[in-house]
């Protein structure tokens, strides 16, 4: 059996991420973080078939006396909406959610954002227990409570920072993940190696089998020392001012690629975001090497091993690299003196760096 790993996230607002397969069976651990007696759990059309009634059976369990309600929506990047996000309110309204409710956000990352958002704007701010399904929404956008909505502009351009009060995350619920959704969670895992620690990239090297097996041990390691350096950084930086920004190693260019192809990940017909960051990863490394700041051998190395893992390291065919460009000056990593970039000196060691050339970030995109 896998023991349960917890990461403790401090601040101003601690909580703990409890790691572990099972863990949404049992209702002690789901409902510990509640104060009151609403609660709200909001997933989406692809999740709730499988877990939400059991989810509301562990709650209900250990604590009878809860109002219980859900909210389902279509499951896709393309549904993280203003108009779904007013919906997720009017669920709260008709549970007649107080200031001590709670939402539970049961799915992937658009899960996590929105009902995060929704809990940050309910009645100016309730708890949201986090209960990512995926490994991209377990390593990254569950911890460190960025929440946010889309719109047809730019990704995640509404939205505020909302921690939560728990996050639940149960390397079970990887077992029904597709193929291509455990792929893209491994991009964020190699991320944190390709930011924080070369010697974490040796470590998913010599996993890389058994995390595409899906193997409980290995899962649960890479989730924890993920979690872990995300949680460093954070109790650093809770609002994104400094080192916070290192996390969007790869993003500038994959939410550039997410937002010219209309978020079409989830149809097939474009990169979902793990994909994306894959090659934002590749291209900041290349753009790295071009201007001077680190080797070449180390982008080859990064390249290698998001390969490895059977995930895209180049920018799709149709999209022109003017056109992606003008969509990362709105991106939200962009401030009043311009564009940043999340570059790196080697494996492990990246850094915020301004004044790029337009034309050495158009050469890369090109390339």
């Amino acid at each position: 059996m896998t023991a349960i790993q917890t990461v403790h996230v401090g601040g101003s607002a601690p909580y703990t991420v409890t790691i572990a397969p099972g863990l949404i069976d049992d209702g002690a651990v789901l409902t510990q973080a509640l104060r009151g007696r609403h609660l709200l759990l909001v997933s989406d059309a692809n999740v709730a078939p499988l877990y939400a009634a059991r989810v509301e059976a562990a709650a209900r369990a250990a604590r009878p006396a809860l109002n219980i309600g859900r909210f389902v929506m279509p499951a896709g990047e393309h549904e993280k909406t203003l108009a779904r996000f007013g919906e997720c309110l009017d669920a709260l309204a008709t549970l007649g959610a107080t200031r001590d409710a709670a939402v539970l956000a049961l799915g992937g990352g658009v899960i996590g954002d929105l009902a995060g958002f929704a809990g940050a704007c309910w009645m100016r701010g309730i708890d949201v227990i986090q209960v990512p399904t995926t490994l991209l929404a377990m390593v990254d956008s569950s911890v460190g409570g960025k929440t946010a909505v889309d719109l047809p502009s730019g990704k995640n351009l509404v939205g505020a920072f909302h921690p939560p009060r728990a996050v639940v995350a149960d390397t079970a619920t990887l077992r029904s993940l597709p193929d291509r959704e455990l792929r893209a969670g491994l991009a964020e895992v190699v991320k944190y190696g390709a930011i924080f620690d070369a010697g974490f990239l040796d470590w998913l090297e010599a996993h890389a089998d058994a995390l595409l097996a899906r193997d409980d041990a290995a899962l649960a390691e890479a989730v924890a020392r993920s979690c872990r350096y995300k949680a460093d950084v954070v109790e650093r930086d809770p609002f994104e001012h400094g080192d916070r920004a290192l996390l969007n190693f790869g993003h500038t260019f994959g939410h550039a690629i997410e937002t010219e192809q209309g978020y079409a990940g989830a149809s097939g017909d474009g990169l979902n975001h793990g994909e994306a960051v894959a090659v934002g990863m590749v291209l900041a490394a290349r753009l790295s090497a071009d201007l001077g700041l680190a080797p070449a051998a180390d982008a080859r190395r990064l390249q290698d091993l998001l390969q490895r893992f059977g995930l895209p390291v180049a920018v799709p065919p149709g999209l022109p690299p003017e056109a992606l460009l003008a969509r990362m000056r709105l991106d939200k990593k962009a401030d009043a003196r311009g564009l940043r970039f999340i570059l790196w000196d080697a494996a492990g060691a990246a850094r915020v760096v301004r004044d790029v050339p337009d034309a050495a970030v158009l050469a890369v995109l090109g390339a």
